[in-house]
């Protein structure tokens, strides 16, 4: 009898034990993570390009060749997935790679490691990593650096059309270099932007057409955008960038014209300033 006693306490006490357990994961306290939580973002263009991450510390371990293993797949973080988010298509490391939300995961090695772009964004760590679910693969060149307590990634070397995204922990830089067709994304944007905004405004139409002309992009586009300003509201501004864009194009004459008409219209404050820019430019 007390046999049966003992088993059955046993089991209403691993009862008990399984259920306060079971409270206790299923809890949603705000409590301080052991790897803390970190965004990172940089605009490229006008692409966003952001990087979600949990930022484990060294603490005296050896990381690479020790708790992480050469040749195998690292969750590029801790606890979740590490995601990168890019908002139009790039290239990394020259090769293509379309606008959206990636798992990124590294193999680390000691001459080279593997930078991987997952389909899949929402797993835990690299633990169910599947390769087939790979949207892309690079290969890159570890640097050596003094020791980097808290794992980071940065944007270095920003350009107008590419940075360098660098991930750094323990004595170990990783990077890649993200490229953006910056010139084919705005170009392509402010045909959308355009066809969004109200049809009585002016300016952006202007705003377009001197976006064009001052990067010597499409001054065809730019003449287009620029007669489109002026049938909403003809002006001195909307005139002159009129007047540049037929200069562009080789059109000296309808470019005189555009440039004469703009004068009948400026104030003075506006003809001053285009006085002071013909007087800077030796004419």
């Amino acid at each position: 009898m007390r046999r049966y006693v003992a088993v059955a306490a046993l089991l209403v006490a691993g009862l008990f034990v399984g259920f306060t357990g079971a409270e206790a994961q299923s809890a949603l306290l705000n409590l301080p993570d052991t790897s803390q939580h970190a965004r990172v973002a940089q605009r490229i263009g006008i692409t966003d390009i952001a990087i979600d991450y949990h930022r484990p510390l060294v603490r005296g371990r050896k990381i690479f060749g020790g708790l992480q293993a050469y040749g195998q797949v690292w969750r590029a973080g801790a606890n979740y997935n590490t995601t990168i988010e890019f908002s139009d298509s790039v290239t990394i490391e020259g090769q293509p790679l379309p606008k959206g939300i990636y798992g990124l995961h590294l193999i680390p090695g000691e001459v080279s490691w593997v930078v991987i772009f997952s389909r899949n964004s929402t797993s835990w760590g690299s633990f169910t990593y599947d390769p087939a679910e790979d949207a892309l693969r690079v290969t890159v060149k570890p640097q050596t650096i003094e020791n980097h307590e808290a794992l980071s990634y940065d944007f270095d070397d920003p350009r107008p059309n590419s940075a360098v995204i660098t991930m750094r922990w323990e004595k170990v830089a990783v990077p890649f270099k993200v490229e953006v067709n910056t010139t084919e994304i705005v170009q392509q944007s402010l045909r959308n932007q355009l066809r969004a905004r109200p049809r009585f405004e002016w300016q952006a139409w202007m705003e377009a057409a001197n976006y064009l002309l001052s990067n010597k992009l499409s001054a065809e586009e730019a003449a287009k955008y620029a007669d489109r300003s002026i049938e909403i509201e003809d002006r001195f501004e909307n005139e002159m960038t009129k007047a540049q864009a037929l200069n562009a194009l080789g059109r000296k004459a309808e470019a005189l014209a555009a440039r004469e008409k703009a004068i009948a219209k400026g104030s003075q404050p506006q003809l001053h300033d285009f006085a002071r820019a013909l007087q800077a430019q030796g004419r």
